[in-house]
């Protein structure tokens, strides 16, 4: 049985935002992305780099996986990228018909069960 694990970014007033661009996620009218780089520090580079060295596939939303899906292959070659790349991503989502992102599986239906299901099967943790 594997682990699911999350790794989130969020302020104390409940803002939760991956460290990307100010452009990252205008969505609702929420002008503060990219606010986490500022706070990025070699605390952070080490607490990330361990978090990203294990092997893991990853468990997506479809926001997420429409963003991932948008960068990462055309990131270039470094190690994160090719580590994202090349893991299987499962991709909650009942409007994606067609995923593009090498390794993408869709998971539809009751996704708390399926997400059950991919926790009992042997694989490496699976990183929300």
């Amino acid at each position: 049985m594997r682990k699911l694990a999350i790794i989130t970014f969020l302020t104390l007033d409940g803002v939760m935002q991956a460290p990307g661009t100010p452009e990252e996620d205008p969505s609702g009218g929420f002008a503060h992305g990219g606010w986490a780089v500022n706070y990025w520090d070699e605390v952070m580079e080490q607490v990330m780099g361990e978090a990203m060295a294990a092997p893991y596939d990853l468990l997506l939303g479809r926001k997420t996986y429409e963003s991932f899906a948008a960068y990462w292959p055309n990131a270039g070659d470094d190690p994160i990228s090719n580590k994202l790349n090349k893991a299987t991503k499962f991709v909650a989502t009942s409007t994606l018909s067609k995923l593009e992102w090498e390794n993408s599986m869709r998971i539809t239906g009751d996704i708390a069960a399926e997400v059950s299901r991919l926790k009992h099967q042997d694989g490496p943790l699976l990183q929300v």
